[in-house]
């Protein structure tokens, strides 16, 4: 007789306990070739993250009705506020879109370089294959 169990996949009943099992899922994605705009391959591991990472800061959040309220980011209209603020608040929003990916623990370690068109922000991330730095330029609008 089959019977259908209506627990989760991955959970295992021991004692009339149930105990859930972590898997980490397979992250083999299309690699894009940001500056050809093409597809090149594929990739995994901590290259597909970073490439997660490019794609998310780069997506406005709210403006694409394919993804959800929680891709994405808000950094578009924030150049032009005070630098103590926008600073803060840059910190805030990546911190906000960066983590909502699973494989990504904290962000931090947050650098700001400024020149007549915009900011360069430097931080590093910390993640389930180890820590790495990344950056995001922002131009005026």
């Amino acid at each position: 007789m089959n019977e259908i169990s209506i627990l989760p996949q991955g959970a295992i009943v021991q004692n009339d306990l149930e105990v859930e099992e972590t898997f980490i899922q397979p992250t083999k994605t299309y690699k894009v070739d940001f500056i050809k705009g093409r597809v090149v391959g594929f990739c995994d591991g901590v290259e597909a993250l970073k490439q997660a990472i490019c794609l998310i800061l780069n997506t406005e959040r709210y403006e694409h009705l394919i993804y959800s309220d929680y891709y994405g980011s808000e950094l578009k209209f924030l150049i032009s506020n005070e630098r103590n603020i926008a600073e803060s608040e840059y910190k805030r929003r990546i911190r906000e879109a960066l983590i909502q990916d699973d494989r990504i623990e904290s962000v931090d370690n947050f650098t700001f370089k400024y020149d007549k068109d915009g900011v360069l922000i430097e931080f590093m991330v910390f993640s389930i294959y180890g820590e790495f730095d990344m950056e995001r330029g922002i131009t005026s609008v």
